[in-house]
């Protein structure tokens, strides 16, 4: 899962946006100097990370990758999931996708001292919407892939796992609505403990 799907999720279940993206930037396990509500946004985060890995339609998409690179499939996986998350946004949201995008874009925006404590950078609300919604066009995939692979000492295994993530597309269309399903159920379960 990437942004767009930890921030449906994490809007389905009543937790911080802004944790719910906060969870790539965060490092290590001591989070007592963010507020509770983005500390538990950053746990769930991770663990919404952790069980999609493990999630048995997660794992029969990553066996159809070449096992050359199968190690790069879960990132492939992951923003290849917006990218099916995006285009099918009405069937899983009532929320058009581009106020639904504002809204975490906002957010994000009003989080900013959160993300520069972490290590981050600054995103304004209307960049980051504009992220979002890119995520819905192949070339904003495919852009994403690229910054990605950029932040690797090794770009090419993941530009080579990426290389057709559109066939992962129509696998993706159809697990999509159980995955999120058990993700959501995985999440409220543990934000309310």
């Amino acid at each position: 899962m990437n942004f767009l799907a930890h921030l449906w999720l994490a809007d389905r279940t009543g937790t911080s946006l802004a944790g719910s993206v906060l969870g790539d930037v965060v490092r290590g396990a001591e989070l007592s100097a963010y507020p509770a509500e983005i500390a538990l946004g950053v746990r769930l985060h991770r663990r919404v990370d952790a069980a999609t890995d493990r999630h048995p339609l997660t794992q029969a998409l990553r066996a159809t990758f070449p096992a050359a690179t199968r190690r790069y499939a879960g990132i492939v996986l992951d923003l290849a999931a917006d990218y099916a998350l995006a285009r099918d946004w009405a069937r899983h949201a009532d929320e058009p996708l581009a106020a639904f995008a504002t809204r975490a874009g906002a957010a994000i925006a009003e989080a900013a001292p959160w993300f520069e404590l972490a290590g981050g950078r600054r995103s304004s609300a209307q960049g980051f919407s504009a992220l979002l919604l890119s995520y819905g066009e192949a070339a904003g995939i495919d852009r994403a892939l690229q910054r990605t692979a950029q932040r690797l000492r090794a770009p090419e295994p993941l530009l080579s796992a990426a290389r057709d993530w559109r066939e992962q597309v129509p696998a993706l269309q159809a697990a999509l609505p159980a995955l999120l399903t058990d993700l959501r159920l995985d999440m409220q379960a543990a934000a309310s403990r």
